[in-house]
């Protein structure tokens, strides 16, 4: 179906979305929806925020950014996602009503005759589907179960899940409390995706640096990255010439920056920051080890898959991680990847450690990357969410 005219539409529902073209945030809700525009109309609404264009087309996407405050303002969603906002800065929460208000507006004004709806985030996308009164499929991606626990929250969860026309979650780990919320309808447990055809592969032409770690990922507390900072100074009186760099932004920038300094690591850490996407393979690459200290949160928040894991053995790193439910979906199977207790600094150094003395350990991970794409790289996922999505229009006789 090539006419835009004749397809149907779908409407994208999110709070977290790329500003422009490889931006940094996370990106996975654009890469999902621009691989489904060969089938539906695709119309995404998502927030506003400094320097992004109120409207354009992104990749076959009609994206939609609604402002919701003045533009100094709209910082509710960047650099570290809601929950985390809204904890930190509890004064944020005057934000949400008009954050919500104006999602439900602009999605309901690009509504037209057989829209369906994609919902990411049960709160507060998936209230907005549910207030919408069209068929709609609402995704958890871990946050919005796991955290926001209050009865308030809880109650709107149930009415967005038992409601829903379809439910996903990104892995199995969420599948108990997803099931309980939507009163025994078992949820599809349908991961997000990443480019291991193109993007996040193997490069011969880069040689991995000796003894270079490399996190990536938010700045936030149930990434763990302070474990892995408390871990380094084991790590170098054994791999003097150790180097851990950090890839990310978020609000514990400053903690962490300072915790370094209390280590007395500076020599061996490097704060990078923020990158585009395209830059992220190279980061990989040319890291000896790949370490994924995720631990729960205090809010109760936890990683609902891990993706990060999935671009790290795409590209051929070897990977460190901890032993919280949802990475069981990405490490199945696999090889050249060893799991610690969550928060265990010594079992952490010393696993590091082991991994970057072990010679075999690139060569271990090439050996089931087959299993990886199988299960992650976009065409199948995407496949599998158009599929889900195309039924919800075949119910309703569209």
């Amino acid at each position: 179906m090539t006419d835009l005219a004749k397809r149907p539409r779908l409407l994208v529902l999110s709070t977290t979305y790329p500003r422009w073209r490889d931006d940094h945030e996370p990106g996975f809700v654009h890469e999902l929806a621009r691989r489904l525009t060969d089938r539906f109309d695709v119309v995404a609404i998502v927030p506003h925020a400094e320097g992004a264009l109120r409207r354009e087309v992104l990749d076959g996407v009609t994206v939609f950014r609604y402002r919701y405050a003045l533009e100094r303002w709209e910082t509710l969603v960047q650099d570290g996602g809601i929950t985390t906002h809204l904890r930190r800065s509890p004064w944020k929460w005057l934000l949400v009503p008009g954050f919500f208000a104006m999602q439900w507006f602009s999605a309901r004004s690009a509504l037209v005759a057989g829209t369906v709806v994609h919902a990411h985030w049960i709160v507060l996308p998936g209230i907005v589907a549910r207030l919408l009164r069209k068929r709609y499929l609402v995704t958890s991606h871990g946050a919005d179960l796991f955290a926001l626990r209050g009865k308030l929250a809880v109650r709107l969860k149930r009415w967005v899940m038992q409601r829903a026309d379809a439910t996903t979650v990104v892995s199995r780990a969420m599948l108990p409390m997803a099931t309980e919320l939507s009163a025994g309808k078992l949820p599809v447990v349908a991961p997000m995706g990443v480019d291991l055809s193109v993007r996040f592969t193997p490069d011969p032409a880069i040689l991995r640096e000796t003894d270079r770690i490399v996190f990536v990922g938010r700045l936030v507390e149930k990434k763990g990255l302070d474990v892995l900072l408390r871990a380094m100074p084991a790590v170098l009186a054994e791999r003097p010439h150790a180097h851990l760099c950090i890839v990310g932004h978020g609000p514990l920038l400053e903690t962490l920056t300072g915790l370094v300094r209390h280590l007395d690591i500076g020599h061996a850490v490097t704060f990078v920051g923020p990158v585009p996407s395209m830059a992220l393979p190279e980061h990989y690459q040319r890291a000896s080890l790949f370490v994924a200290p995720f631990r729960p949160a205090s809010s109760g928040d936890q990683e609902g898959l891990g993706l990060v894991l999935v671009e790290a053995l795409g590209c051929g790193c070897p990977v460190v991680t901890t032993d919280v439910d949802a990475v069981s979906d990405v490490l199945e199977g696999m090889s050249g990847v060893v799991q610690v207790p969550s928060g265990d600094e010594r079992a952490l150094s010393s696993a590091i450690i082991a991994s970057l003395q072990d010679q075999t350990v690139v060569e271990a991970v090439a050996s089931t990357r087959s299993i990886l794409v199988d299960r992650f790289d976009w065409n199948h996922v995407a496949r599998r969410y158009g599929d889900i999505l195309s039924g919800l229009l075949d119910d309703q006789g569209n």
